[in-house]
């Protein structure tokens, strides 16, 4: 083959090649050695894969079902390839709708969000539970285009007997992969599914090229704004929207923008809520209204914002890194979320009220110093009144004040008088 991915020559005799594998396959099940030799006219890929998926699944089971009715709609509203399944309709429809073929998204498990054609073709393909919901990653439905596709992270075409799984054999698919363009994560495939017709270039071609647009789709995605220095209320802005979060709100979307990652339900709870014991669904019902209110913006498994979030407390913390004071002052707006105990958001806190302070204190600018002790959160700071006191010249109107400011909060911190 000139391209291993590719399943079938130019010319092939479909019907020949199709008695072959199915040869090849009951060859090597009759075998009983998964790590045996595969004869006969199978691609390299899918041999790898035969042997893969012997280790975990019987070849006359159905792929399990995992995700039902209203945890099934939840989970693939969230998901980022949400954003993309218009496009994939506008590309693809007309394949799935010809009474042959199917539309088929998946995310980076395997897990079917959607399964979408003519109602003949999803008819036949539910004998086999090709149908949303149902896991076809390989260690759960065998050999396949979108579980293949996922395994190896490349555009692929299993043609009829190629199949590990028996049901499956009379359909052939193409798959390929789907990364988010700003993290490279693997987002899942898209996949047509239909007949002996799809052995050809062509398939492989469409489904590369639906591919290749919803990443460039979701790369034309900018992101999203989050305002939260000097306020409890933050302010998370994508496009022309505008949305005011509550202070809970505010926090979950801070810590998430914090840890671009993602964070798991525990680890969530903690930043969120420490060492008290809450019911976890408590945390369960603020997602579940959080996502209510940012749709597809919030993501779960783990529970992260699907685009790229620019903070303007991210922006402070890379002008402390720069050490550049000028930059940092300006950008301070007050204390992240001030109102919060979360104690996630408490750290980040401190991190960025000690690093202006101390930036400060070490450049020693009066002008900078007095912008930050007249301003409400350095009124009583005793370390930055001290630096200004020292950084004043002699007989600057000034100093007078400064000193008289640092006796008052020796006085009031309970610190002797010098």
């Amino acid at each position: 083959m000139t391209n291993p991915w590719l399943a079938l020559e130019s010319g092939a005799d479909a019907a020949e090649r199709t008695g072959e594998l199915r040869r090849a396959h009951e060859r090597y099940l009759s075998a009983g050695t998964i790590d045996g030799p595969i004869d006969g006219p199978v691609r390299a890929v899918v041999a790898e894969s035969w042997r893969r998926s012997a280790r975990a699944v019987d070849p006359d089971a159905l792929a399990p079902l995992e995700l039902t009715d209203a945890e099934l709609e939840e989970y693939r509203d969230a998901h980022p390839l949400a954003r993309v399944l218009p496009l994939f309709r506008d590309l693809l429809g007309g394949i799935a709708d010809d009474g042959r073929h199917l539309l088929a998204v998946c995310d980076a498990a395997g897990r079917l969000l959607w399964v979408e054609g003519h109602r003949g073709a999803r008819a036949r393909a539910e004998r086999m539970n090709f149908v949303a919901g149902a896991r076809w990653d390989e260690s759960h439905a065998g050999t396949n285009a979108p579980g293949v596709a996922i395994t190896v992270d490349h555009p692929v075409q299993i043609f009829a007997a190629e199949h590990f799984a028996v049901p499956v054999q009379p359909w052939t698919c193409a798959a390929a992969p789907i990364h988010d363009p700003h993290t490279g994560r693997l987002l899942g495939a898209v996949d047509v599914t239909g007949g002996d017709n799809l052995a050809s270039p062509y398939s492989l071609a469409l489904v590369q090229a639906a591919a290749r647009a919803a990443e460039a789709h979701l790369a034309a995605d900018h992101g999203a704004t989050l305002t939260a220095l000097g306020r409890d209320d933050a302010v998370l802005g994508e496009g022309p929207r505008r949305i005011r979060l509550g202070p809970r709100h505010s926090e979950i979307v801070v810590l998430l923008a914090c840890h671009p990652e993602g964070l798991s339900s525990d680890q969530l709870s903690a930043e969120l809520y420490g060492d008290r014991m809450l019911n976890p669904v408590t945390l369960r019902a603020e997602l579940s209204r959080l996502r209510h209110r940012l749709g597809p913006l919030l993501d779960s498994r783990p529970y992260r914002l699907r685009v790229p979030v620019r903070a303007d407390f991210q922006a402070l913390a890379e002008h402390l890194a720069a050490a550049d004071a000028d930059a940092a002052l300006r950008s301070y707006r007050g204390p992240l979320l001030p109102g919060s105990d979360a104690p996630g958001v408490v750290w980040q806190r401190r991190l960025l009220d000690d690093g202006v302070r101390d930036l400060l204190v070490a450049r020693r600018d009066p002008a900078l110093l007095e912008r930050w002790t007249r301003a409400p959160w350095g009124r009583d700071d005793i370390v930055a009144w001290q630096a200004l006191l020292a950084a004043l010249p002699t007989g600057s109107p000034a100093r007078a004040r400064a000193a008289r400011r640092v006796r008052d909060l020796d006085a009031e911190y309970g610190l002797p008088v010098l």
